[in-house]
């Protein structure tokens, strides 16, 4: 017997086809097998020839939506559907209240797909770029599963918590850029305004100017000689910088190169085993297979060195052997994570160890994230003085000269 069926894969993406079986039951145990969500079934080829051969949806380009708006969103689904509200009717509901039109429009597209009869994983199909591969494998195993509304629940925890850390990163990190800023505005106005005030005046000294006086005085005729190339090329050296570190290859090099410095590097591994234990704890408590959970969290990291560690952890899980040992290699995962998580797998607890591992490092980097903020205030200060400093004294270093000159050759 022919089903012709709609699953999602543990990558995300739309399966639709025909699979041979003797019942519904086993067409969707052998799906199941091949690492597929099933999200409707139904006994016939054609339907399902017809379904192939619409394929998925043309995706559109959505504009950037925040995550907290997402997390927002899994949220109050999931309360609307708990209390017995239809999924379209719930969707209309949340994008009426929605103030955000980009944000409006996406859930006006995704309940008109599921008007058309779309599951919910397919509907979301068409905006991977807001919705990851987590949050849709973790749909499609609520709507396989009958269980939405906790699936829901869960989607929205992770993501708060996502969109905590990243408010917290940003956060801490705007004032020390606000003083980096106003201390290249104060750098500025001394070497293209107060300087130059200063330059006839040394002219007419007959007197050899300090080495560090001489270096500022080169600057500021260099500046204001070529304002018109300095300007537009720090401008486009800011924007490609800018555009660069936003890119993908700019932040996995980045993220590549913190690892190897010294106290940065440290953060980064406590941030990233957070990240890790965190997706794979709630995939794992979801019940997606661990193969799909690992790989679904690789999907999800940027960092290259990471990518490769799952996948060798993939690789040993595959092979039978414990995810801790693959974690425990490479130095990239906190010690103490490794060992929790190896006594997770001994008591068959893995799932909840691993949300536990990632409220406890989420508290100490939120706390190391305050901590040196606050550092790194007072160090700007200091450094924005010294500057300040430099130049002043710079430019008066000659005035002194002349003047204990002119005492010490009074009679």
């Amino acid at each position: 017997m022919k089903f012709s069926y709609e699953a999602y894969s543990k990558s995300g993406a739309l399966k639709t086809g025909s699979i041979e079986a003797g019942t519904k039951e086993e067409a969707t145990d052998q799906l199941r097998k091949k690492g597929l969500f099933v999200t409707s079934i139904h006994e016939g080829g054609a339907g399902g020839a017809a379904i192939a051969g619409s394929g998925p949806k043309k995706k559109r380009r959505s504009s950037k939506v925040s995550v907290r708006l997402v997390a927002e969103f899994a949220r109050e689904l999931s309360v609307l559907i708990a209390t017995g509200t239809p999924l379209i009717d719930s969707i209309s509901s949340i994008e009426r209240q929605s103030g955000n039109e980009a944000w409006s429009q996406i859930l006006k597209d995704v309940r008109l797909r599921l008007e058309e009869g779309d599951s919910l994983t397919v509907s979301l199909e068409s905006h991977t770029e807001i919705f990851d591969p987590v949050f849709r494998s973790l749909v499609a195993a609520g709507e396989s599963s009958g269980h939405l509304d906790s699936m829901l629940q869960r989607v929205a925890v992770l993501t708060r918590k996502q969109a905590q850390i990243r408010s917290s990163l940003v956060g801490a990190m705007v004032y020390p850029f606000l003083l980096i800023g106003i201390a290249i505005v104060v750098i500025g106005l001394l070497i293209g305004v107060v300087l130059p005030r200063f330059a006839g005046m040394f002219e007419t000294l007959d007197t050899k100017l300090p080495a560090s006086t001489a270096f500022l005085m080169a600057i500021s005729d260099f500046v204001r000689s070529y304002w018109w190339g300095v300007i537009p090329a720090t401008i486009v050296a800011v924007v490609a910088l800018v555009h660069w570190v936003r890119s993908e290859n700019g932040s996995q090099t980045l993220s590549v190169w913190a690892l190897s410095v010294p106290k940065l590097g440290d953060i980064q591994r406590s941030f990233m085993t957070a990240n890790i234990t965190r997706l794979m704890g709630v995939l794992l408590e979801a019940k997606v297979p661990m193969l799909d959970s690992i790989e679904l969290t690789r999907e999800s990291v940027s960092n290259p060195k990471y990518k490769e560690l799952l996948t060798r952890a993939e690789d040993a899980v595959t092979r039978g052997e414990s995810i801790s040992s693959a974690f425990s290699q490479g130095g990239l995962m906190i010690s103490s994570a490794c060992e929790a998580v190896r006594n997770g797998e001994q008591t068959g607890r893995l799932a909840e160890v691993l949300v536990h591992v990632s409220d406890y490092l989420d508290e100490d980097n939120e706390t190391f994230v305050k901590s040196a903020s606050s550092l790194i205030e007072p160090v700007i200060m200091v450094g924005l003085g010294l500057m300040v400093g430099f130049v002043a004294i710079s430019m008066f270093l000659p005035l002194f000269d002349l003047t204990a000159a002119a005492g010490g050759g009074a009679p």
